[in-house]
């Protein structure tokens, strides 16, 4: 049987409740660890011979990209000793996150594939059994050999680089607005509707130590530039802008982007979390045209959150703007071709 990896970062589907002081029901908190979890789904034992690590046992809002990093690292060692496919369990709330930056940062062609539970496991109808299920089915399915870490959520399989979560409690929070679900699980059988290219760019020699504080700030109605002109002051190594529809500022903000992109890398992403940032459609002040042409770096189709990621790794690993820019360009390449399989 394939040999599959389990590691455990906490979050809703590690999560149990905790009496107070006077015996009553507290909140839930992570307490499970990757043992546990997979003990409470007996039919894992006809897919895939099990490893499990206990990596973290926190909420996901407090994983780091430090610990993604470490996180990364081990994962690799664990693909050197052999087994073909990882699976990570952790909180829901920055899966759109976590799953890209494993993208980015584990070298390889064997599946990482991420879950968790919108659902804790006191509640009726929990879905973490279910999800982890469908993620260990993933994990030793062979059609998507090379093409990336993957998130495994409602029976839906998604690409790191595509998924959003989209709702605050639905099982069916997680959704890839630009291209849609990768695939599918029916009976067991993981589906693919397209083929994936692999990522253009790979980080295998981030430090853990040195990932600078990247910006990230949204565009809204009647915004001025006092944020951005303190994103130079406090320090930051880079910052993304969440623009408006394709790409666009309020006029009087691009002052204070041209002087910090000087600087330091400022990438423009849109702020809808759908589609991608234009480049020569609109050629007022403030709309792409012009950011891009005063060196802004577009974000192409990843959204704040994802080009936060990138842009953090790239500068982790030594780039200067124009090796951030051509990070950014070598990501949007690997769209998709449209072939089925």
């Amino acid at each position: 049987m394939p040999r599959v990896a389990v590691f455990s970062l906490g979050g809703t589907i590690a999560s149990t409740s905790t009496p107070d002081e006077r015996g009553a029901a507290g909140g839930v908190t992570p307490r499970l660890g990757a043992g546990q979890l997979v003990e409470a789904v007996p039919q894992l034992r006809d897919v895939a011979e099990l490893e499990t690590v206990s990596f973290r046992q926190i909420p996901s809002g407090d994983l780091t990209l430090r610990d993604l990093v470490d996180l990364a690292a081990e994962i690799t060692r664990r693909f050197d000793r052999g087994v073909s496919g990882v699976v990570v369990t952790q909180g829901t709330d920055t899966i759109e996150e976590t799953s890209f930056a494993l993208d980015l940062l584990v070298r390889g062609p064997r599946p990482v594939v991420v879950t968790g539970a919108m659902r804790n496991p006191t509640l009726p109808g929990s879905d973490g059994p279910a999800n982890l299920l469908a993620a260990v089915q993933v994990a030793v399915a062979p059609a998507h050999a090379g093409s990336g870490a993957i998130v495994v959520m409602n029976d839906e399989i998604h690409a790191a680089r595509f998924v959003r979560k989209t709702h605050t409690s639905s099982p069916a929070a997680f959704r890839s607005s630009t291209a849609g679900p990768w695939g599918w699980i029916v009976e067991g059988r993981p589906r693919f509707a397209f083929r994936l290219p692999a990522l253009g760019t790979r980080f295998s020699s981030v430090c853990s130590d040195r990932i600078p504080a990247v910006a990230l700030l949204t565009s809204t109605l009647g915004d001025d530039a006092r944020l951005i002109a303190q994103v130079g002051k406090l320090g930051y190594g880079g910052l993304v802008l969440e623009a408006f529809g394709g790409g666009h500022v309020p006029a009087h903000v691009v002052p204070a982007l041209q002087d910090l992109g000087e600087r330091v890398p400022v990438v423009l992403a849109s702020r809808t979390g759908g589609g991608e940032t234009l480049q020569k459609t609109y050629g007022s002040p403030g709309a792409e045209r012009d950011l891009l042409g005063r060196g802004l770096i577009a974000a192409g189709f990843l959204d704040g959150l994802k080009a936060r990621i990138l842009l953090s790794l790239a500068l982790a690993a030594g780039a200067d703007i124009p090796a951030v820019r051509e990070a950014f360009r070598q990501v949007n390449m690997s769209a998709v071709d449209g072939s089925c399989t």
